[in-house]
């Protein structure tokens, strides 16, 4: 039974919209565990990444950014500063704000995490047919397109 069959209240797209999420989750969550760091939480990669690609950060633009508490995400850029992925140093234009920075170290973690993720997503799609490549290739922009919203 569908979830909008089951609750007569439910929205049309319910059954769509929950498929879509386990899909999504089930691959996001089989994608994470290719990473060159076992032992570095989601949370500590994905402020990584961001500092690789976005260059570097306060600790609020960090926080606002992956939607946490600045005093978690604190807790988060110490642990990436211990493992000598980030640092932290003196905003050029305001002394009081602390910039964080990502190293070469953590440039190595995210170029080797995005390597094991993609030669997995590749081996993942060789075993699929060209036809749904192309369908997964048109539902890869719509997600992109949705999750900037």
């Amino acid at each position: 039974m569908t979830a909008s069959a089951s609750h007569p209240d439910s929205h049309p797209l319910a059954s769509d919209a929950a498929q879509l999420r386990i899909g999504v989750f089930r691959f996001a969550r089989r994608m994470r565990t290719e990473r060159s760091v076992d032992s570095m939480s989601d949370g500590q990669f994905a402020v990584l990444a961001g500092l690789y690609l976005h260059g570097p950060r306060t600790l609020g633009q960090l926080a606002e950014r992956e939607r946490v508490s600045p005093p978690s995400m604190n807790r988060t850029v110490n642990c990436l500063q211990d493992a000598g992925y980030v640092q932290r140093s003196a905003d050029d234009s305001d002394g009081r704000k602390v910039v964080i920075t990502i190293t070469d170290n953590g440039r190595a973690v995210v170029d080797e995490t995005t390597r094991r993720r993609d030669a997995w997503v590749e081996t993942v799609l060789a075993d699929v047919s060209e036809h749904d490549r192309m369908t997964l290739a048109a539902a890869a922009e719509i997600l992109q397109r949705l999750a900037a919203q």
